[in-house]
């Protein structure tokens, strides 16, 4: 007799509807996750690798010298030509009474190159007049001896008497020789001297400007003791001491702009398909959290990538080469109010995310910019003090009063008009002499 069959268990319906609401769970996430990278993830790129830059301004000496005083130390705030440094002016101080003194002989001397002009001029005219002297005796002493030569046969007139006239007629003929290197002479005398003063003044003579050059640098030299901060900042990485010699272009400090920072985001180049100038970005620092969000825009994008730029670059070309995810620097702006509402510091760590719906940009700037990145107007002023000071000079050796560097030059030719009309009235003079004579 066979045995019974036993019936085969039934399934438990529980765990098949929660399993199949986990599946269906999973899918759900799954699809809404998709949905979300495609319409939101999607259009944004992030990255964690990324810094706060900002324009670190050495303060360098200009001039060597001993520091004497220190104004400013490090995390001190400095306003633009705010005076950080001193060194001693001593040695240039000496130096500028040596280059004063030397432009205040110049312009004297030149003065007399102009002023001898006249006398030279006077001179030509006075040996001219003695050569026309000369001349008329040596006519009259040879109409003597043509009038005794006749004589001499007859008797009339004496041997002796008439030696005398020969010898008075060779003393004038003499005479006209030597007038007349005298006449040469003064005027290659005059030509040598107006050679030194033709088509200039006092003012734009070579020798003066070569003598105001060496005031303006050694007034500069003067100045440029005195160190002043280029940009309004705060300092850092002071090495100077007092008292220490610090030779031009050494390093003393470093002024930093807190006010004029970015950041740099270094995207992976699996990243950088969508990237474009002028794309909104949202930054979070590691300093603040999550709860100060700064925004910007991205400013450019870097021409090379890390590696390309390191002082030991990667040789890729090498047998051993393994390849490497390359980072290229993406400069971000950032929004000045919200810098000035929460402060950063050059270095501190970023987070960024680069909205990159919209591709209409350019990935690569083709105009140059309209403005300058930066200008250092500190020192500016001291450029048209040392132009004052010699000026200054060279109108208290001349005895006027301190004119403008562009009138001096309108005065050349009138002050060459003043020297040919004395010129004039001494040569007028001479003849007047002679002729009086």
């Amino acid at each position: 007799m066979n045995a019974p069959e036993t019936a085969t268990p039934a399934g438990n319906p529980a765990r098949k509807k929660a399993l199949t609401a986990v599946a269906a769970a999973v899918a759900v996430a799954g699809i809404a996750y998709g949905a979300y990278y495609a319409l939101v993830l999607n259009h944004y790129e992030h990255t964690d690798n990324a810094y706060v830059q900002g324009n670190v301004v050495q303060l360098t000496p200009q001039v060597s010298g001993t520091v004497l005083a220190i104004n400013a130390d490090d995390t001190d705030f400095v306003k633009a030509g705010q005076v950080i440094v001193r060194l001693d002016p001593a040695d240039a101080q000496v130096a500028l009474d040596q280059a004063e003194a030397q432009l205040a002989q110049t312009v004297r001397e030149v003065r007399t190159l102009f002023a001898n002009n006249a006398t030279l001029k006077a001179q030509i005219a006075l040996r001219e007049a003695d050569l026309a002297r000369a001349q008329s005796d040596v006519a009259r002493a040879q109409d003597d001896v043509s009038r005794r030569s006749p004589l001499l046969a007859t008797g009339a007139v004496g041997k002796e008497e008439f030696n005398h006239a020969n010898s008075q007629l060779t003393a004038a003929k003499s005479a006209v020789m030597a007038a007349q290197s005298a006449a040469l002479a003064a005027r290659e005398q005059l030509t040598s001297n107006q050679a030194l003063t033709d088509n200039t003044s006092v003012e734009q003579h070579p020798n003066v400007l070569r003598a105001s050059a060496r005031v303006r640098e050694a007034y500069l030299a003067v100045k440029r003791a005195d160190l002043a901060a280029p940009v309004d900042g705060y300092i850092a990485k002071r090495s100077v001491q007092l008292g220490q010699r610090v030779q031009a272009g050494a390093p003393l400090m470093s002024v930093i702009a807190l006010k004029q920072v970015w950041v740099d985001a270094n995207f992976k180049e699996s990243q950088l398909k969508n990237l474009r100038i002028g794309q909104p970005v949202t930054l979070t620092a590691d300093m603040y959290g999550n709860k100060v969000e700064y925004h910007g825009k991205v400013d450019g994008l870097g021409a090379g990538t890390g590696a390309a730029f390191a002082l030991l670059p990667a040789q890729n070309a090498t047998g051993n080469w393994i390849k490497v995810v390359q980072r290229l620097p993406v400069r971000v702006a950032l929004d000045a109010q919200e810098v000035a509402a929460h402060p950063l510091r050059v270095g501190l760590s970023m987070e960024a995310r680069v909205d990159v719906s919209d591709t209409s940009g350019k990935t690569l700037a083709d105009a140059p910019r309209s403005g300058g990145v930066a200008q250092h107007t500190v020192g500016e002023a001291n450029h048209a003090d040392a132009d004052a000071e010699a000026r200054k000079i060279i109108a208290a050796n001349l005895g006027r009063a301190v004119r403008p560097a562009v009138q001096a030059s309108r005065a050349a030719a009138p002050a060459a008009a003043s020297v040919q009309a004395t010129a004039a009235v001494m040569a007028a003079s001479s003849t007047a002499i002679v002729s009086g004579k």
